[in-house]
C-alpha cells in the first residue's frame, strides 16, 4: 500500500469532503490547496495523480488524531518525515482509542488473525530484538476493518428544481383531486361563465316592427307621464 491509499481510504470511511481534509491538515499545523487534496486522492492511472509524501500523510494522521481525539493543548506534534506502516498503525490505533485487545476483535471481524504478542512486536522500536515490520497485508485489513465499524453513511442528495423538471413534472395526487373538484362544480352550477345574469329579460322596443309581427310577444306597460309623476293619495 502507498500513502495515497491510506488517505483515500479513510476520507471514504469517514466521508471527509475537501473542506475537512483541508481542516485536519490544519488542525495539525500545514496549510493545503483543495488542488492538493484532490490531487492526492486521484486514481494512481490518472494524469492528475500526483504522489502523497511521508510527510503529508503523517500531517494528515495528526490531524485525524486531533478531530477524534481532542487536540492537545501545547506544541503540535511535528509529522513525521520517514513513515512505515507500523507508525500508521500506531496513529490509527490512538486516533480511535483502540485497545490492544480491540484492535484484534476489530481485524477479527474481516477474518484476519492476530494475536497480541505479534501485535505489541509492532509497536517496539526498530531497534528491539522483539521488533516485527508491519506488512501492507496487516494494514490493509485493519483499514477494511475499520471502514466495516466506523462506516460513515452518505446522505442522498436534495435534487434542485428547475424550470424544465417543473414544467415536466406530473402534478400530485392532490393536485389532480383538487382540480377534478373544480371541473365538478362547474358543471353543478346553473350559469356558464361568461353569461349575464337575468339574460331571458331581453327588451323589447314596442315599436319595432318585429314586436308587430310577434303574436307571441310579451305585452309591454305603457306609462303616461302624468302617472308617473301622480302624487300618492294622503
Amino acid at each position: 500500500m502507498n500513502n495515497n491509499d491510506v488517505l483515500r481510504r479513510l476520507r471514504y470511511t469517514f466521508n471527509y469532503n475537501d473542506k475537512q481534509m483541508i481542516a485536519l491538515f490544519s488542525s495539525a499545523g500545514a496549510i493545503v490547496t483543495r488542488e492538493q487534496v484532490s490531487q492526492w486522492l486521484k486514481k494512481d492511472d490518472d494524469e492528475d495523480f500526483v504522489r502523497c509524501f511521508d510527510v503529508h500523510l503523517a500531517t494528515f494522521l495528526n490531524g485525524f488524531i486531533n478531530e477524534k481525539r481532542g487536540k492537545k493543548e501545547g506544541v503540535q506534534a511535528i509529522p513525521e518525515k520517514r513513515l512505515t506502516n507500523n507508525i500508521i498503525l500506531t496513529k490509527l490505533k490512538i486516533a480511535l482509542n483502540l485497545k490492544a485487545e480491540e484492535l484484534i476483535e476489530l481485524l477479527d471481524t474481516v477474518d484476519f488473525r492476530l494475536n497480541k504478542p505479534e501485535l505489541s512486536a509492532f509497536s517496539r522500536k526498530t531497534d528491539h530484538k522483539h521488533y516485527r515490520e508491519c506488512k501492507d497485508q496487516v494494514l490493509r485489513n485493519l483499514l477494511q476493518a475499520i471502514d466495516k465499524k466506523y462506516h460513515v453513511t452518505r446522505t442522498g442528495k436534495i435534487e434542485k428544481s428547475t424550470p424544465n423538471s417543473i414544467s415536466k413534472s406530473k402534478p400530485s395526487s392532490s393536485s389532480q383531486t383538487s382540480y377534478k373538484n373544480k371541473e365538478k362544480s362547474k358543471e353543478s352550477e346553473p350559469w356558464v361563465e361568461g353569461a349575464r345574469p337575468n339574460a331571458s329579460a331581453i327588451y323589447v322596443n314596442p315599436k319595432s316592427d318585429k314586436a308587430d309581427n310577434d303574436k307571441s310577444s310579451r305585452k309591454v306597460l305603457k306609462l303616461r307621464p302624468e302617472d308617473i309623476y301622480k302624487q300618492p293619495n294622503k
